[in-house]
């Protein structure tokens, strides 16, 4: 049985969910788990095969009926169960994804609390599934539009966000009657397979809830070409996403892709600068930057640029980062491939012609000699073709380039293939007003900082993804539509 209680006193045996079991670790290939603030290895998990994968969806298929069957209300009755035994071992579960992912304990916290979020708003669905009634041309007819579940559903998540994306993708999921299978990351997958223990121990039935590990290109991929799949949600880069349209094309899978972000971060002449320095080290720095929303690139009006840069790298030198089971503001990377990835694009900004205000890149000497580091970094650059302003940081680093008007910033926060968020800070009500209208982007955060409220709607444009999650219009994804002419003659 896995345990994730134990995870402070032993190695954690990471064993695959199938059909209400749990399957043994015995000689079979594994993959090790680090600790990415110490580089120990946690424990390890299955390196699961294409056999694997369709045994777990197999499960899902043969459970699917049953559970549909079953009214909403119950299966809302199961997903509390699931959110309030999450509630009773919050600090545990914290304390995992600290240990997994490397982000500040606080910030994981923050995490399991959106776990309880998610769940909880989806059971008060149960109630919301509804359909229409519609005025037919034909006389004694009506036309009756129904919602029904596609059957199973497969999740891929990323690493950053290991227990919350999981649970907001399974908990609409079940709530429409899916079942539900989720390919836990290589990097983090203990949160995952701590949701299926809680499921499993609250009574959820076999086969509704199942977790696999392994590699997404093959127990990932296998899944998403099953003929018994009918709905992939996937969050992940861009590039991941790819492989997963050119995986689902052949059968036409139904596919809903949240990928990468470039977010935009404007800010006006007249904007409360101090209000907007906050906002923006928040949205940076938060998870080490490791965020699809983050503030990705700056766009700062001449008048105020000089203030603002001086008081956001002030504000960014004060952070702390250290071992994230203490209090300090940022972890590690997740990885030392994480780590690299950052340097490269920051010395092909610097080849570019960016200036560093503030040094930071990685660390590894001292406290830092184990773990994957990388400090709080300020640039700026000259102008929009820098590949800082381009490819997806995911990491501290903020860049900023000078603009003069409101349109010039429209028009490099415009200039990418991708759109899922944006930022701008203004007091100008006709400048507010007239952004959603030019920002070319799914989400758009005025006069604050990062964060989707649940109610809401999360979704990409462009590359940046299809569908989306939360609120009604996440929900009403994880059904399909059946119309049916009642003609009685």
């Amino acid at each position: 049985m896995f345990d994730f209680r134990a995870i402070s006193k032993s190695h954690i045996d990471g064993q695959m969910f199938i059909d209400g079991a749990w399957l043994p670790n015995d000689q079979r290939e594994v993959i090790a788990v680090e600790n990415p603030a110490t580089e120990e290895i946690l424990g390890t998990i299955v390196e699961g095969t294409s056999q694997d994968a369709l045994a777990a969806v197999a499960a899902a298929h043969r459970a699917q009926p049953r559970w549909a069957a079953r009214p909403a209300i119950e299966r809302a009755a199961l997903i509390t169960k699931l959110a309030d035994a999450v509630i009773a071992q919050s600090e545990a579960l914290a304390r995992l994804v600290t240990l997994e992912q490397g982000k500040p304990l606080t910030q994981a916290r923050g995490e399991i609390g959106a776990v309880v979020t998610f769940l909880k708003y989806a059971a008060g669905n149960a109630r919301r599934i509804e359909g229409d009634i519609i005025t037919s041309d034909n006389a004694n007819e009506e036309i009756h539009i129904r919602r029904h579940p596609y059957g199973v559903v497969v999740g891929l998540t990323s690493w950053n966000y290991p227990a919350a994306l999981a649970a907001r993708k399974m908990g609409p999921a079940l709530i429409a009657g899916n079942t539900f299978v989720l390919l836990a990351h290589e990097i983090t997958p203990f949160s995952g397979l701590a949701l299926a223990q809680l499921a499993s121990e609250v009574g959820f039935p076999a086969g509704v809830l199942n977790v696999v590990t392994g590699r997404g290109r093959v127990v990932g991929q296998t899944m998403v070409e099953s003929p018994l799949t009918g709905l992939v949600t996937m969050t992940g880069s861009t590039r991941a996403g790819r492989e997963i349209y050119r995986a689902g094309a052949d059968a036409i899978k139904v596919l809903r892709l949240e990928l990468g972000g470039k977010a935009p971060f404007i800010v006006m002449q007249d904007a409360d600068i101090d209000a907007a320095v906050k906002a923006a080290v928040t949205a940076r720095f938060t998870n080490s930057g490791q965020i699809c929303t983050c503030n990705e690139r700056m766009y700062l009006h001449r008048d105020i640029a000089d203030e603002f840069l001086a008081k956001f790298t002030a504000s960014t030198m004060a952070l702390t980062i250290g071992d994230p089971l203490t209090d300090v503001d940022m972890g590690p990377k997740v990885s030392g491939l994480e780590v690299t990835k950052v340097a490269e694009i920051v010395a092909r900004g610097v080849a570019d012609g960016a200036e560093i205000l503030l040094e930071g890149g990685p660390l590894t000497t001292g406290n830092y000699a184990k773990g994957h580091w990388y400090a709080p970094t300020v640039i700026e650059v000259k102008n929009n073709t820098s590949p800082l302003m381009h490819e997806e940081v995911f990491g501290p680093v903020a860049t900023a380039l000078r603009v003069d008007s409101l349109d010039e910033a429209f028009a490099h926060a415009n200039d990418t293939q991708l759109g899922l968020s944006a930022y701008l800070f203004t007091n100008s009500l006709k400048d507010i007003a007239r952004a959603p209208y030019a920002l070319k982007c799914g989400e758009i955060y005025m006069n604050r900082t990062n964060g989707e409220a649940i109610q809401g709607f999360h979704t990409g444009w462009g590359q940046s993804g299809l569908g989306g999650e939360d609120g009604k219009y996440g929900f009403d994804g994880y059904l399909r539509k059946q119309t049916t002419y009642l003609n009685w003659g």
